[in-house]
């Protein structure tokens, strides 16, 4: 099946479902010649009113929902409904969108809440020749005519009792709406006496309108004392809120002030506790220390003593820094104690070193180039690391780490 630009509205409403005499197709040959375009004439019934997405579409013959169209057209609302004119209306189907086989289709117009409100005579595309002359069916197309005629005259019936009853409720309406006009009529008559008692009524409520003006008076002094009593007792209510928010930003700030006062005094004591344990650490390694201190003294004492001199008799010396001697060791705590020992003029057998290369006492050229390396080079007293001249410093920070 074809379609055309936009899709109309459809739905999946039976045949039982829909009202075929609402709309009724005029001038529906039997057959239509493929190739040309293929007019549609129609004429709407009295109570029926179009609407802008209403459509009339070509179905073929035993469709059953009007989802099964192969092509539509538009629905042209007319201008006046009242015109007779305007009940008479066609539509043009173009030759390109047509069926091009010898089916049996049918027109059928359709609202635009997709039920169908008309449908046509069964026609077929197929061209004129002289066979048309005679109309010869077949028993089973006959047979199909029948049912379909049937069909149409079940429809017709159903949509007259369909209006004979919708006639009947509206004369039901009619007369509920007549019988409530009547009520309503009573209802007036009763409406107009409560009126006029009321009147009356009225007219003894403003002969005793005086007595209670006085009264009124009487009510509105005494209002306007308990007003300014009011008023008296709302500024002192006012004053009683205010100096109860003081209190309340006095007893805020107090808070405020006492949890800095304990956040204070919590970081004094963990400093405190820090002190303590700082002071332990020191204690102990003043002791450590001082026990160190005694054996380094009593190593000293020993040694001295193995040289046949006396602690107490050696001459203080306060160490002095040569531009090329070297810094006194600072791992010994009382000072070196060869440091005040003279060695003699005149060197000692062992003291004097034979060349490694070439065995001799006295100096010659390896020994010489041996004591330049040395010079060139710095020599840690404790571990024996040797460190180029340039890197002084670095030297001076390694001795100085072995008294750590």
């Amino acid at each position: 099946m074809e379609k055309t630009v936009e899709d109309p509205p459809t739905s999946a409403v039976l045949l039982d479902h829909c009202h075929f005499s609402q709309v009724i197709f005029n001038s529906v040959e039997k057959f239509y010649i493929p190739g040309g375009d293929v007019t549609c004439h129609y004429t709407f019934t009295q109570h029926f009113i179009p609407r802008r997405k209403d459509w009339i579409g070509i179905f073929r013959v035993g469709w059953k929902t009007t989802r099964e169209y192969y092509t539509f057209m538009w629905v042209n609302l007319p201008i006046d409904l009242n015109n007779k004119s305007a009940k008479q209306q066609e539509v043009q189907f173009k030759a390109y969108y047509l069926p091009k086989d010898d089916e049996y289709y049918q027109f059928c117009y359709v609202d635009q809440d997709g039920v169908v409100r008309g449908a046509s005579i069964p026609f077929q595309f197929r061209p004129e020749n002289e066979e048309d002359i005679l109309v010869v069916t077949t028993q089973e197309e006959l047979e199909t005519l029948r049912s379909i005629n049937k069909k149409l005259e079940l429809k017709v019936k159903e949509q007259e009792d369909y209006w004979e009853t919708e006639l009947l409720q509206l004369k039901e309406q009619n007369q509920k709406m007549s019988s409530e006009n009547e009520k309503m009529g009573i209802r007036v008559d009763q409406l107009q006496a409560q009126l006029s008692t009321q009147e009356k009524e009225m007219e003894k409520l403003v002969q005793g309108d005086q007595d209670k003006t006085e009264q009124l008076e009487h009510l509105k002094k005494e209002n306007d004392h308990l007003f300014l009593s009011l008023t008296e007792q709302r500024k002192d209510q006012k004053k009683l809120e205010q100096r109860v928010e003081e209190m309340k930003q006095n007893e805020t700030t107090a808070m405020k002030k006492q949890q800095e006062l304990m956040d204070e005094n919590f970081d004094l004591s963990r400093r405190l506790s820090e002190n303590k344990m700082i002071c332990n650490v020191l204690q102990r390694e003043k002791e450590r220390l001082e026990g160190e201190n005694d054996l380094l003294q009593r190593e000293n004492n020993r040694l001295l003593s193995y040289m046949g001199l006396d602690f107490n008799s050696l001459p203080y010396q306060v160490p002095t820094s040569d531009e090329g001697g070297a810094e006194q060791n600072p791992g010994l705590v009382y000072g070196n104690p060869y440091s005040g020992i003279q060695e003699s003029s005149s060197p000692s057998p062992l003291s004097i070193k034979k060349c490694p290369i070439c065995k001799a006492d006295d100096t010659c050229d390896h020994t010489l180039e041996q004591q330049q390396m040395q010079a060139l080079c710095l020599n840690c007293p404790i571990c024996d690391k040797t460190f180029p001249a340039r890197e002084k410093q670095i030297f001076e920070d390694h001795v100085f780490c072995h008294s750590l």
